[in-house]
């Protein structure tokens, strides 16, 4: 157990509570920060305090790197609006995608294709839906739950910069068994076999497009689509979007917007990403597998999106739209753009220097929750408990990799010794996934919930809150299911459709009760209004 016990568990939930209460996500943060440095100190502890703060950067590559990414996206957003690569799109998507229905089909599909990285998938996805889903009233809540429930579900469930951190998370939790290594199996031979019990994951997927496809919303976010549809107001009135990129720069002065200034820089974005990430894998032999596993997708991300910015520079230049003063100006605009996505990630990385192991300096919060759990473990309930203990580490912390870094190497050793089963090891793999991305999800501290509030331009306490209806609604069906398969030993590929058929009834059922306790309709089919040239 933690020295700190209990008391670890205070600075995370303090932080969660006050951000859901107030919804002001960087006072609360800074809150729950402080409270770790008095506990951990004893004392008034703000020297503690920045400590953590300034080392979630400072001694973080990694962190770095994202914030360079972030800030380099900000760049190259606000460079497309001022080339008016926006108006473009939406003016071309018009055209073409001019139902909620397609919007959301379309961002669905397009979260799916993007599997090689969350955040390149909620920058991309939320960047490229943004204006077309504002020009059919979709409300930015809607968007940001179609975004995150896309990003990093998808991501774990193909090769990506999450499996391959989870396949070194495999080998550590086998080297802590008694076996040997010749009798250990290959970690992506049991990554695989862990796919089909990934059921948060491959339901929470399915989720969204029962929602997009429906067009039925319950919850807080049936008010949400209500309020965009009825009055065109995409965020409540007092919302604090997580970017605004009208209220910042003014309307872009371009006569004739090209869909070129939007599309190439996306997809050199996407083509340089992947490109850089494959590189930074390889080494003579290596196969692509290896390449993949490999890679640093923190520094292609930074060469994807500077390349990116690099393109925009070169547009505005070659349609004589911005001269490269222009550009730098827009560019140092855009950084400002996400001051606030920036300070949260760095607030919400410093919850995590709070929760981290003692022996690292924290208050050690993820290895008593992991103590307090073992004393319910049994064969049948085991898989559940892992995905709840994930999910509720996931969500104190805000880090879903944090969580598989704690959980991984428990769950396996744990679940060998009970059970000397392989299969039950990859159970763990799929539950520790499940429980990690469910818990990211339901909480306002989490880097990706952060990121993909910051790309939709919602208010991050307003994402969490509406999606958490429809995370919970997932992350139960996954319980049952797997209580079963606990029970029972059905195989998965019986029970995914069982639960499919589940979250249909369930998401017809509740829409229809909601809407009638609500006066309202279940759901909201307004189509494309009338946008007349330059409008937003």
């Amino acid at each position: 157990m933690s020295e700190f016990g209990a008391l670890s568990l205070v600075p995370p939930l303090l932080a969660i509570a006050l951000a859901i209460a107030t919804r002001k996500a960087v006072l609360s943060l800074f809150l729950g920060i402080w409270s770790g440095g008095v506990i951990l100190t004893g004392g008034i502890g703000l020297g503690q305090t920045f400590d953590w703060i300034a080392s979630a950067i400072g001694d973080s590559v990694f962190h770095a790197q994202i914030i360079i990414f972030t800030l380099l996206l900000g760049s190259a957003v606000a460079m497309i609006w001022r080339l008016g690569g926006s108006h473009a799109v939406q003016r071309w998507a018009g055209e073409r995608i001019d139902t909620k229905r397609k919007a959301g089909v379309s961002a669905w599909i397009l979260g799916i294709v993007l599997f090689f990285d969350d955040y390149a998938n909620t920058a991309v996805v939320g960047s490229t839906m943004k204006d077309i889903s504002d020009n059919l009233n979709i409300s930015r809540e809607k968007l940001s739950y179609l975004v995150d429930s896309t990003a990093a579900p998808v991501a774990t469930l193909a090769i990506s910069s999450w499996v391959a951190f989870q396949l070194s998370m495999i080998e550590s939790g086998y080297e802590a068994t008694d076996l040997a290594a010749s009798e250990i199996p290959n970690s992506f031979t049991v990554f695989l076999e862990s796919i089909p019990y990934n059921m948060y994951s491959i339901l929470a997927i399915v989720m969204v497009g029962i929602i997009v496809l429906s067009q039925r919303d319950y919850g807080e976010m049936l008010a949400a689509e209500h309020r965009s549809s009825k009055t065109g107001k995409v965020t409540r009135d007092d919302a604090r979007p997580m970017q605004d990129v009208k209220s910042e720069l003014g309307e872009p002065n371009v006569d004739d917007p090209r869909l070129m200034s939007f599309v190439l820089p996306i997809v050199v974005l996407i083509g340089v990403t992947v490109g850089s990430a494959l590189y930074t894998g390889y080494e003579p032999g290596a196969s692509l597998y290896d390449m993949v596993t490999g890679a640093d997708y923190a520094l292609a991300l930074i060469f994807g999106s500077f390349a990116m910015v690099a393109t925009t520079y070169g547009l505005g230049y070659a349609y004589g739209v911005l001269s490269l003063s222009e550009s730098v100006d827009t560019t140092i605009d855009g950084f400002g753009i996400m001051l606030t996505a920036a300070t949260i990630l760095v607030l919400a990385w410093g919850i995590g220097n709070v929760v981290s192991p003692v022996d690292e300096g924290g208050l050690g919060t993820g290895a008593y929750v992991a103590d307090f759990v073992e004393a319910f473990l049994t064969p049948e309930v085991l898989p559940v408990v892992v995905l709840f203990t994930g999910a509720f580490i996931a969500f104190s912390t805000g880090s879903s990799w944090g969580t598989m870094a704690i959980v991984t190497p428990i769950a396996i050793p744990v679940a060998w010794n009970l059970t000397g089963s392989h299969n039950m090891v990859a159970v763990m793999v799929g539950m520790v996934f499940s429980g990690a991305i469910f818990g990211d999800h339901s909480s306002p501290i989490s880097d990706t919930t952060v990121l993909s509030s910051t790309f939709s331009g919602a208010d991050l306490i307003d994402h969490v809150r509406t999606q958490f209806y429809y995370a919970a609604t997932v992350v139960l069906v996954a319980a049952g299911l797997m209580l079963v398969w606990g029970f029972t030993r059905i195989t998965p590929f019986v029970l995914l459709p069982v639960g499919v058929l589940a979250l249909i009834g369930i998401v017809y059922g509740l829409s229809e009760f909601d809407a009638r306790r609500r006066g309202v309709e279940p759901k909201t089919t307004q189509e494309l209004r009338d946008v007349a040239p330059g409008d937003d």
